[in-house]
């Protein structure tokens, strides 16, 4: 039960396929509930307009039943896929999510459930969650988040860098294989055609005609599926490759490597550590290594309460 004096904050990670919901006292989550809510098929079933409508409802019904249980809710902040203005909470586009274009979440759901809501990019909400998490490290903190897409996010001096049209650190979207696989975003090539759940798919896929998730993709690899073991081994190394590229210019005390995907991580360390290594600045050899976060996968839920305070 919901004590008397507490204030509470509630956090949602919206994913391509399920949204959390994460009540918080502080850095303690209180309660969490996971919500069925396949955006992406949303998007590709209805006109954009449509689906717009349809994503709000359903994002609406899973946050009524929370606010009811804890009316000292303070503040609502939900991390979202795509390119968000930090200015105006304007999406202007989700490679993930086709046809969301130019819509705003926090306004459209204010209206509807009469609480204020901020929207972040979902990774720099993660990003932000894994920074509280490391009690606010001084040498900043650069995560990536593989899920249905690839993210990214950058905290210094406990602030998320959004960049000044909100679209810094779209890692995900960085070219590691030219005239490769078409993006999302408009773009071919990107690392997250390759080291994401849906690239880890695609890629499968193409090799074997087969359609298979990244979760059974890596139950067969663990089998002995050499395709398998091969298309976890290649988005360890593109991985790799994005990252060595991003700390050439970013010059970070932490790096943490979260999302669903890292359940599979042994498949894939082998061929990120010699890629990473081999593709690292010399004067950052030794001094850099990236880790995958320990925090049990709440640092989206947790980083968007935070940020909605």
């Amino acid at each position: 039960m919901p004590e008397a004096n507490a204030v509470y904050r509630l956090g949602l990670d919206v994913g391509g396929t399920n949204l959390r919901l994460g009540v918080f006292s502080d850095l303690v989550l209180v309660e969490e509930t996971r919500f069925q809510a396949n955006y992406s098929a949303i998007c590709k079933q209805y006109p954009p307009a449509q689906a717009w409508q349809t994503i709000l409802q359903v994002t609406a019904d899973a946050i009524r039943p929370l606010l009811h249980k804890y009316p000292a809710i303070h503040s609502l902040g939900i991390g979202f896929p795509g390119f968000i203005d930090p200015n105006t909470g304007v999406l202007a586009q989700s490679p993930n999510l086709p046809g969301l274009k130019e819509v705003n979440l926090g306004h459209d759901l204010s209206s509807l459930l009469g609480v204020n809501v901020r929207v972040e990019n979902d990774a720099n909400a993660a990003a932000y969650g894994e920074y509280c998490q490391l009690d606010r490290p001084a040498g900043g903190l650069l995560y990536v988040g593989l899920g249905t897409g690839v993210g990214a996010g950058l905290v210094v001096n406990g602030q998320v860098w959004a960049g000044h049209h909100g679209y810094a650190l779209e890692a995900g979207h960085i070219i590691v294989v030219p005239e490769g696989r078409l993006c999302g975003c408009g773009n071919q090539g990107c690392v997250e055609q390759y080291a994401s759940a849906t690239g880890i798919s695609q890629a499968y896929a193409d090799l074997t005609g087969q359609t298979l998730t990244a979760q059974a993709i890596a139950e067969v690899a663990q089998q002995g599926d050499n395709h398998a073991q091969a298309v976890y081994a290649d988005a360890g190394s593109k991985l790799a490759q994005m990252l060595a590229s991003v700390l050439k210019v970013v010059d970070v005390e932490n790096v943490l490597i979260g999302g669903g995907v890292v359940a599979a991580w042994p498949l894939m360390s082998a061929a990120f550590e010699q890629r990473f290594e081999h593709d690292l600045i010399p004067v950052l050899r030794g001094k850099v290594t990236a880790q995958i976060t320990r925090s049990g996968d709440i640092a989206g839920m947790q980083g968007a309460a935070l940020l909605a305070a």
